[in-house]
């Protein structure tokens, strides 16, 4: 009895039938409302102030237009690599653990239309409306990669003894992405992730 808030972050099982089981368990006992999924990265001060930068100045904003825009890049690079976590990251990958969640709220925060209000709900219908509107992603325009190190790392090379093979888990990874909608038709959104790259 009571409101009960409940705070969830990834992962959140690692795929969509996983993550569907989890809801529907969390459903049984939360109500949607008490239930807050949220992704950490959100909270960095430079995607905080996406909002801001596209919305507040009607001048700026009429400049995130396919007409005015040649290509969007999102990218993450982190100069460490696995050091600590190989356990967790080598069952996941670059593409989940970074791209298919962080990247792509930003990418959607980048692409949305201005939303009703600044209201989570209203926030949240315009970011689906961009997820709904990417094109299938051509593996001809894809790109992974493994940092030059990660099979000598100590955790990966235990990994590869108990699974009997290397790793084949990508620390890099470009995925080239369309939005069929007016204001992005023709443009693409570049994402890319890497660890242990030179320069963060």
């Amino acid at each position: 009895t009571g409101f009960c808030p409940v705070i969830v972050e990834k992962p959140f099982g690692k795929n969509g039938k996983e993550a569907k089981e989890l809801s529907e368990s969390l459903t049984k006992h939360l109500s949607e409302s008490e239930t807050f999924r949220i992704d950490h990265y959100l909270a960095k001060t430079l995607v905080l102030n996406l909002l801001t930068l596209r919305f507040a100045n009607r001048e700026l904003g009429h400049l995130f237009h396919g007409h005015h825009i040649a290509n969007v890049r999102i990218t993450f690079k982190e100069a460490i690599g696995v050091q600590g976590r190989a356990g967790y990251f080598d069952g996941y990958g670059i593409i989940r653990d970074i791209m298919q969640n962080h990247l792509m709220q930003v990418l959607t925060l980048v692409a949305m239309e201005a939303p009703a209000s600044l209201g989570a709900e209203d926030v949240r219908d315009e970011k689906v409306k961009v997820l709904k509107q990417i094109r299938p992603i051509d593996p001809k325009e894809c790109v992974i990669g493994q940092y030059d190190g990660y099979q000598d790392d100590p955790d990966i090379k235990k990994l590869n003894a108990q699974k009997g093979y290397a790793s084949r888990c990508p620390t890099f990874a470009v995925a080239v992405m369309y939005l069929d909608n007016e204001r992005w038709s023709g443009v693409p959104f570049i994402m890319k992730a890497g660890k242990a790259m030179e320069v963060q």
